[in-house]
């Protein structure tokens, strides 16, 4: 047997009061960000087109611009690649007519992922597909959800309209999944 001596029992306590406080803090900082909203300006970010190493970043690509975003938990995903897609992709050139310069899938995958189910559905000079590797920029927005079947950390389901990079439309699926309030179809681009 060997015996424990105070010094080393007062370190341990030490060391466990002071992560157990740095936990408190992660936590505390966590429950203070919120989603964005109407009026925010885009966190600045980049996203990867096609490979990583074409970086885009967010704020570049819709300065001075008028771009709709829409976020999908997965590529290649049931509801994603038979209604949400297809849905900006049908109504491209509407969107394009109504003053949109932009038309932005992002989605918590690797760039060639996206590029691959962009090829896919002939989204070509219609909408840009941008993957969002380490979800960082779906973090920013604080627009993610935790989906273990899809493999962790996913997007909701969300698109917005964004003005100069200030977000002037937003519409996030009330389950984070769902199909209804993000579709094409259901944006209001004000002129």
């Amino acid at each position: 047997m060997f015996s424990t001596r105070p010094s080393i029992i007062r370190g341990i306590a030490a060391l466990t009061s002071r992560t157990t406080s740095q936990v408190h803090k992660v936590h505390s900082s966590q429950a203070a960000m919120a989603a964005v909203k109407v009026g925010d300006q885009l966190p600045v970010s980049d996203l990867y087109e096609d490979s990583p190493a074409n970086k885009v970043n967010v704020c570049d690509l819709t300065a001075g611009k008028r771009v709709v975003l829409f976020a999908v938990p997965g590529a290649f995903t049931p509801g994603c690649s038979k209604t949400h897609l297809p849905g900006y992709i049908q109504n491209a050139e509407k969107l394009k007519s109504e003053g949109v310069d932009e038309i932005v899938c992002v989605s918590v995958n690797d760039p060639y992922v996206m590029a691959a189910w962009g090829a896919q559905h002939n989204t070509k000079g219609k909408i840009r597909m941008l993957a969002d590797p380490s979800g960082a920029f779906i973090k920013a927005l604080d627009l993610g959800i935790t989906l273990p079947p899809l493999g962790g950390f996913r997007a909701k389901r969300f698109s917005m309209v964004i003005t100069d990079s200030k977000i002037t439309e937003l519409n996030v699926e009330p389950d984070g999944t769902g199909l209804s309030c993000s579709l094409a179809d259901k944006l209001k681009i004000k002129k």
